[in-house]
């Protein structure tokens, strides 16, 4: 497989051309050839022209590669070495949503060939690959798994917004259903991972790294906002006191803050699923979980009570949250827990205005029902930094004064204004 890849006789495939798939796809387009495939057709007419739909690429990204982007099976035959990077989200009660990646298998078992290869690179639970999605790809193909076709697991580690750890300078997991699938597979990665590849000794056990990656960050970020909880009692400033313990050379530097996003605020809920099935309750990942989930609550009430001890009228208040997605300097939104906080105002009667330099108002509106505003007004009785886009790194309190009521409350969750707010309230995570 690797010496028919490497030589342009057989195809790559990517099935879901989104954050992960297509910077996967272009980076091994580079070198050889190349089917990206994806069910939306206007993010395919994007695509063909240079676009990249999650505004993480720019345009030369697309230069120099053999690559045809399609949502047609018939050029999807073509292919030989699958790589599903398709989205595994949760439903509505935290459970998860694996129509995505049961949707891409389905689809590859119609084009599936003797000698083929299927390697998948979404996040689910241990056990995923082997028990849901290989059936799968044997019902629809009518081949055996083994025998006709071989699978393999190579967690993503894209970051979103990250222009440093891109994917040829992370170290790429990898693993196959055999000794053969494993070798053949890490050598295909190789032709575009610079920093080379780590075998784990099976499916399930790259699957569980990947989603220890995520739960591990959740955990220590619950007991971040926990802390900050317990400080805000107190009266002293979270950051400050990080700063203080961030001076021993051990410490873990995480910080509080919301915790949304296709990964961390997702990620956990398949490990505490499979535990609950295998009849364990994972307490510890499921109290971290209950933390982050209630953050975007608590920030609104905390600010909601510093207004009202201010003596304004809540009913008559307004206030403005800067940042909507879910992270600093990247349009995703999705799974944003600015949401939380902005509903969370609006059940108190708050009016809530929502600017953002990188979200999509439209965007927003189908997802969360609220759209951003065209320019940002005056006479704030609050002001939210939910999300530190560089663009806020350069606000001062002399701007905020020509955009605040008087005796208005600065709200600043990252506490990139810390000690740079004197005229007006001030409060942190």
């Amino acid at each position: 497989m690797y010496q028919d890849i490497i030589t342009k006789k057989r195809k790559i495939a990517v099935i879901g051309l989104g954050y992960v798939g297509l910077p996967i796809a272009l980076e091994f387009a580079k070198k050889v050839s190349v089917i990206g495939f994806d069910i939306n057709k206007a993010r395919i007419d994007q695509m063909n022209n240079n676009i990249d739909p999650s505004g993480e690429l720019d345009a030369q990204s697309f230069m120099n590669c053999d690559i045809v982007f399609t949502d047609s099976l018939d050029v999807l035959k073509d292919a030989s070495f699958f790589i599903v990077a398709v989205p595994t989200p949760i439903d509505e009660h935290n459970l998860p949503d694996l129509k995505p990646v049961l949707n891409a298998s389905k689809t590859i078992g119609k084009v599936l060939k003797k000698g083929d290869y299927v390697v998948y690179e979404s996040t689910v639970y241990p056990g995923c690959t082997e028990e849901d999605c290989i059936p799968v790809l044997e019902e629809l193909s009518g081949l055996k798994f083994m025998d006709d076709f071989k699978v393999g697991y190579s967690p993503e580690r894209i970051n979103p917004g990250d222009k440093e750890h891109t994917l040829a300078k992370i170290i790429k997991v990898v693993s196959g259903c055999d000794a053969e699938s494993l070798d053949e597979i890490a050598n295909i990665y190789k032709i575009v991972v610079q920093a080379g590849v780590h075998k784990a000794s099976t499916i399930k056990v790259a699957e569980a790294a990947k989603i220890i990656e995520n739960t591990q960050r959740d955990v220590n970020i619950a007991l971040m906002n926990e802390l900050s909880i317990i400080f805000n009692k107190m009266g002293i400033n979270t950051y400050e006191v990080l700063e203080a313990a961030g001076t021993k050379w051990n410490f873990l530097n995480f910080k509080p803050g919301l915790v949304g996003g296709h990964c961390i605020g997702v990620d956990p809920y398949y490990l505490t699923y499979k535990a609950q099935e295998l009849g364990y309750h994972a307490q510890v990942i499921n109290s971290g979980r209950y933390v982050n989930d209630s953050m975007g609550f608590y920030i609104a009430k905390q600010t909601v009570k510093k207004l009202i001890a201010l003596g304004k009228d809540i009913n008559k208040s307004r206030v403005l949250v800067m940042g909507a997605t879910f992270k600093e300097d990247v349009e995703d939104i999705r799974n944003s827990k600015v949401a939380d906080v902005i509903n969370e105002f609006k059940s108190y009667g708050v009016k809530t205005e929502v600017t953002d330099p990188h979200a999509s108002s439209e965007e927003l509106k189908h997802e969360y029902g609220f759209e951003l505003i065209d320019k940002i007004g005056t006479g704030y009785d609050a002001v939210v930094i939910a999300v530190n886009h560089k663009d806020y790194l350069t606000i001062d309190e002399d701007y905020l004064l020509t955009i605040c009521a008087p005796d208005a409350v600065i709200v600043d969750l990252k506490g990139i204004l810390r000690g740079k707010v004197s005229r007006l309230k001030y409060w942190s995570l």
